[in-house]
């Protein structure tokens, strides 16, 4: 079996975090909900290449996507250039990391208006702790590894999501352990970014050298 990886094209909350960041704001000041987001025209074009890049290759038997709408139009326009069948499956289990109260906060908004749960990821470590009404990593992982266990023997599945989840399909898929993942995590997962695995064998990871 082999399993191809897409994370989303740039979205408008890329953009957001990257200038509220910038401005040292608390938070990002969106007005949608994480799974309204949507691409920017420099993410459509991003899921273009994505296309042009898996366009000559066999065509996936299998198309599975987040249903986060950045996550959806990445899928749909990459399908669409490279002339492969539009017929896509949405799984929920492939949704990004729900961050609870930590939504929409930046890693200052988040030390100053959460103090004693900054204090306590500190402690659990990033791996572990849960934000209020949000998600572990281990949370993600559990539900990733339902997912995987429905997926088909042979084939060429094609998933598109979110950087979290990719990281936790490599914890998952190479076994790897809390100290490792959390290493690999520091790496940032590139928007349009590619991973591949072929028989459980990581052929490709974060690779966007495709992208101009």
């Amino acid at each position: 079996m082999e399993l191809t990886l897409i994370r989303h094209g740039q979205s408008t909350g890329n953009v957001a975090r990257e200038a509220a960041i910038l401005a040292g704001a608390d938070a990002l000041g969106l007005g949608e909900r994480d799974s309204d987001i949507p691409l920017t025209p420099l993410g459509e074009r991003q899921a273009a290449a994505v296309g042009g890049y898996l366009a000559g290759r066999p065509p996936p038997t299998l198309v599975l996507s987040s249903p986060y709408v950045r996550a959806l139009e990445t899928a749909r326009i990459a399908l669409a250039t490279a002339g492969f069948p539009p017929d896509l499956r949405i799984d929920e289990r492939l949704r990004d990391r729900d961050l609870g109260a930590f939504a929409g906060l930046t890693p200052s908004g988040i030390r100053l208006g959460h103090p004693e749960e900054h204090a306590r990821q500190a402690f659990l470590g990033k791996f572990y702790h849960r934000p209020p009404g949000g998600e572990s990593w281990t949370d993600v992982a559990l539900r990733l590894r339902s997912l995987l266990a429905e997926l088909p023997s042979d084939g060429r599945v094609l998933i598109a999501t979110h950087d979290a989840v990719i990281v936790l399909f490599r914890y998952i898929v190479e076994g790897l352990t809390e100290a490792e993942v959390m290493e690999i995590e520091k790496e940032t997962i590139g928007n349009a970014s590619v991973s591949h695995w072929r028989e459980g064998t990581r052929v490709l990871y974060n690779d966007a050298s495709f992208l101009d």
